[in-house]
């Protein structure tokens, strides 16, 4: 069976923990692009300038395919990747989690860090509402005013989301359908051969 749902956090929460004087604070935040990453890093380096490192990872799309860690000074692979495995091990996508760090004088070690950044983050997703989302493709149907009734009765009989119309001069209409249910949903339109249907990429 073909997954075709994926989990998101619904709104922005933080995460405290403490280790031998450092202090990490956890920033989670819904994002949908890198442009956005770039935007909320800049908000927490404002609001937190006075730390040591920004570390953070990300994962972006609904099949999770853009993704990045960053250590940001710290020993490689010690902030980053802890924090990308909190974010995979609740399987979440189109996220970001920043931790910063406050040094409290103490070295912690690799193994302390790795916790360290693990933890901040574990509880700042903890605290997060988890939204679980359907991955939907879009079709687009051609048709004449005729057709209008074979259409809207489709329409009707799958319950199909309707994201655009267009009935102006010939009609055209766009419509959103759970991706693991398409093949079943498009076949009835592709067997009217008045109509066109095509897949489309969603704006």
């Amino acid at each position: 069976m073909f997954d075709d749902t994926y989990k998101e956090v619904k709104s922005h929460t933080t995460g405290i923990y403490k280790e031998k004087g450092s202090k990490f604070i956890a920033y989670s935040y819904p994002v949908y692009s890198e442009q956005e990453v770039k935007k909320k890093l800049e908000e927490v380096k404002k609001l937190e300038y006075s730390a040591r490192h920004y570390c953070y990872a990300y994962v972006l799309h609904a099949d999770k395919s853009a993704w990045r860690v960053n250590d940001d000074g710290e020993p490689s692979s010690t902030a980053g990747n802890p924090i990308l495995g909190q974010i995979q091990s609740n399987d979440l996508t189109n996220i970001l989690i920043v931790v910063v760090r406050y040094f409290g004088g103490v070295k912690l070690g690799v193994s302390g860090l790795i916790r360290s950044y693990k933890t901040a983050a574990a509880i700042a997703i903890s605290d997060a509402k988890i939204l679980t989302k359907t991955i939907k493709e879009h079709y687009e149907v051609d048709f004449k005013y005729p057709q209008m009734n074979d259409v809207m009765r489709l329409v009707k009989e799958f319950d199909l989301e309707i994201v655009n119309t267009d009935f102006r001069i010939d009609c055209n209409l766009i419509f959103a359908v759970q991706k693991s249910k398409a093949d079943s949903i498009v076949e009835p339109f592709k067997k009217n051969h008045e109509l066109s249907i095509k897949y489309i990429k969603p704006i």
